[in-house]
């Protein structure tokens, strides 16, 4: 197997988590949202988001991936939070700019029911109830945060996804539902996927989930 990137595009709660957790049960190097002390001695990354390295390393060399050369998959690459809200999976200039430095580098992205995927949004922690309506998120601009314009933006970021990589071979969509989606990773990325399931989870309610209410995740 070679040493290709492997980005994937997936918004919160559309099943990352469980993305991850299968890469690196895979033994692919893979970076979720933050870099954490653990997976590097470069102090310089320590706590950093991947959509704040991301840019910075776009607009400062023009290799979003620059600093990030220890890792192969990246995942939940949105910084969410008030003071800073980065969507790197929505920018085909950043996007653009990994192809261009990393020729190899296969997309993925993961779907899930818009919907469902909305009101996971909505109970979790402060997410949908502050974070989201309160910034300018690509597509969904301040003050649109309800549920259904979440549901919407949601089919739209997909349909933005498409549209960019249709008919090109070094993209897959799946649904992160789907039984047959480890096969399909698999093939897609000449590798065995020795687990799969369901992580980060939460029961299907009415009610919000009790979580912290991070203001700057």
């Amino acid at each position: 197997m070679s040493d290709f990137k492997i980005i994937n595009l997936g918004l919160p709660k559309t099943g990352t988590t469980t993305l991850t957790r299968a890469l690196r049960r895979a033994c692919i190097p893979t970076v979720d949202w933050k870099v954490h002390k653990r997976q590097t001695p470069d102090e310089s990354l320590h706590g950093q988001h991947l959509g704040t390295l991301m840019y910075r390393d776009y607009f400062d060399s023009g290799d979003p991936l620059k600093r990030l050369t220890k890792w192969r998959a990246f995942n939940e690459l949105s910084h969410a939070g008030l003071k800073h809200s980065l969507w790197p999976q929505t920018d085909w200039g950043l996007l653009s700019a990994i192809l261009k430095h990393h020729p190899d580098t296969r997309f993925m992205l993961n779907t899930r029911d818009p919907e469902r995927t909305a009101a996971s949004i909505i109970r979790w922690g402060n997410l949908g109830s502050l974070r989201l309506p309160n910034t300018n998120v690509p597509g969904l601009p301040k003050g649109y945060g309800e549920q259904s314009h979440i549901a919407r933006w949601i089919e739209a970021h997909y349909a933005f996804v498409r549209r960019v990589f249709s008919g090109a071979d070094n993209f897959l969509e799946f649904d992160i539902t789907d039984s047959d989606a480890p096969k399909k990773i698999g093939a897609f990325l000449d590798t065995k996927l020795p687990w799969w399931g369901r992580a980060n989870a939460r029961p299907e309610a009415d009610t919000p989930m009790l979580q912290p209410e991070m203001t700057d995740n």
